[in-house]
């Protein structure tokens, strides 16, 4: 028999995010397969806005799921877990959960008497100025006022690397609990040594949290003495400086915010005010403030100024947003006027979107529980995530059908040149999640499969969703939701499940076609 000399057929390539093989029931009483500590812990960091319900988790329940996973591979393997809580605040821009990781994190090491990487992790997610102290508000509030080293050092990284007088007056506010003064007495940063004027920067936050009207700023720094000017000003003569010849640049001198202004001022933001801050607002604060320019009635000329920067690609890129971010502010700034710009700015922030070669078969999930709002600060769901991503996936490919479904199914057209906020019109709420009636009803030989889901199908509709696409077809789940059990088995060749609308998570499927194993997104 002939046991060397025959032809093998070379595997598929694998992604990391792996079935254990155990099966259990969903949130819905269907089949569930079970994922790896690793495997889990990634799709529920990507997803995890702490503290807020989800369709089928309590908040709390979520966060001690998270906060379990998190502690375990603290322990077991640190590297990785430092990988992950890293690449989640800079890669996936998941702020408040990479500052709850790093902090369980930590205390999981000090139980253990585990030495190294929490100096290190904690540094590592601390990228805005505030949060140092949203950090040690969690850290006190959970585990008392006393802080051990590894947290401290970490803190003080970070404190070095972000504090300066921009940051000093748009974070350091009496609404916070910890204050810059409060980080630094806590934690004892000495300035960086190639910041030579952050030594007085730390004395003049000491001094504004403790001796608020005393307090002055450093001299040398322009920023801080121009605001101190500014706020100086008796009140009836401010609106005038603000509105006057060269109100706009003494604004951006003094690193004046919209959201100070109108406390300053002591009254309403019309349409002069707007125009005069605007020329120094991020292109999400003007994403943000659409409608209120509108209600204040801002110039055409200004107007179109905004549109301008907001739908600039380098803009969009730079603001690192996500496109449901400017359908939000579509449906709540409706005036023509920003239509064009916003879908603009939404197609440019996909710019990493795939441009796949063949036929593909996209599934959007419109079912009840994807209609759940990841936060109850946004009115936008994971269907509206959902309906974006397998929109611009359709219309970036070369040959794609686009399916929403539920209990039915039903196929989306989308005319050549169609504006993406228009298209996302046509989606509904299709009911319950049958994943394999959708896979039965619409793959038709097609080169690959795509999933937008939250992978939770009705126990009726149980077992394997995809066991009727051949094997060595590739299918790739995007998983919104971060449950704890998959639709399907992945991890082997062809079967593969995403967590997060990022660009790391968009390069994976040309990777993976291209025949290479895909490693996880900060590796």
């Amino acid at each position: 028999m002939s046991r060397f000399n025959i032809r093998r057929t070379k595997a598929g390539p694998v992604s990391p995010v792996t079935s254990t093989g155990q099966q259990t029931a969903n949130h819905e009483g269907g089949t569930g397969f079970l994922r790896d500590a690793k495997s889990e812990l990634f799709l529920l960091a990507v997803t995890n806005l702490v503290g807020q319900d989800t369709f089928y988790e309590k908040g709390g329940e979520r966060d001690d799921r998270f906060t379990a996973l998190v502690r375990e591979l603290a322990v077991s393997d640190p590297q990785w877990t430092l990988g992950l809580l890293r690449w989640l605040r800079y890669g996936a821009f998941m702020r408040t959960a990479s500052l709850v990781g790093a902090a369980e994190f930590t205390r999981a090491r000090l139980d253990a008497n585990a030495p190294g990487y929490s100096r290190q992790v904690v540094d590592a997610v601390l990228q805005r100025p505030d949060e140092p102290g949203e950090l040690l508000a969690y850290w006190t509030s959970r585990y008392g006022r006393a802080l051990p080293k590894p947290l401290k050092r970490g803190v003080a990284d970070a404190v070095r690397r972000l504090y300066n007088g921009r940051a000093l007056l748009k974070y350091d506010t009496a609404s916070k609990g910890y204050r810059f003064g409060d980080v630094l007495e806590l934690t004892h940063p000495a300035p960086h040594p190639e910041k030579p004027w952050q030594g007085a920067l730390f004395k003049y936050a000491l001094d504004r949290r403790h001796h608020p009207d005393d307090a002055v700023p450093p001299a040398v720094d322009r920023l801080l003495t121009a605001n101190r000017e500014l706020l100086t000003l008796p009140v009836e003569q401010r609106r005038a400086v603000v509105t006057g010849p060269g109100g706009a640049d003494r604004l951006a001198a003094a690193g004046m915010t919209w959201e100070a202004l109108a406390g300053w001022l002591q009254g309403p933001l019309d349409a002069p005010v707007w125009e005069a801050v605007i020329p120094s607002m991020g292109s999400m604060a003007l994403v943000r403030n659409l409608r209120n320019f509108d209600q204040a009635g801002v110039s055409d000329e200004v107007a179109a100024e905004v549109a301008r920067r907001i739908s600039n690609p380098a803009e969009v890129k730079r603001s690192r947003q996500f496109p449901f971010r400017y359908l939000a502010a579509h449906r709540h700034a409706p005036s023509l006027r920003w239509g064009h710009p916003l879908e603009l700015a939404l197609r440019h922030s996909l710019a990493n979107v795939p441009s796949l070669p063949g036929r593909t078969l996209i599934l959007v999930d419109r079912s009840g529980s994807m209609f759940d709002r990841p936060s109850a600060q946004t009115d936008l769901n994971r269907a509206d995530s959902a309906a974006v991503f397998g929109t611009a996936l359709k219309i970036r490919a070369a040959d794609a059908d686009l399916v929403q479904f539920g209990t039915g199914s039903y196929g989306i057209e989308v005319g050549k040149g169609e504006p993406v906020l228009k298209v996302l019109k046509r989606f509904g709420n299709l009911g319950g999640t049958d994943t394999a009636k959708a896979v039965r009803t619409h793959y038709q030989g097609h080169d690959r499969v795509v999933i937008v889901t939250d992978e939770q199908a009705h126990q009726s509709w149980g077992g394997d969703p995809l066991a009727e696409i051949p094997a060595n077809v590739p299918v790739y789940t995007w998983n919104l939701a971060g449950y704890r059990t998959g639709h399907a088995p992945s991890g082997g060749a062809y079967r593969h499940t995403f967590g997060g609308l990022t660009d790391a998570a968009f390069r994976l499927i040309p990777l993976l076609e291209a025949g290479r194993d895909a490693a996880w997104p900060w590796e």
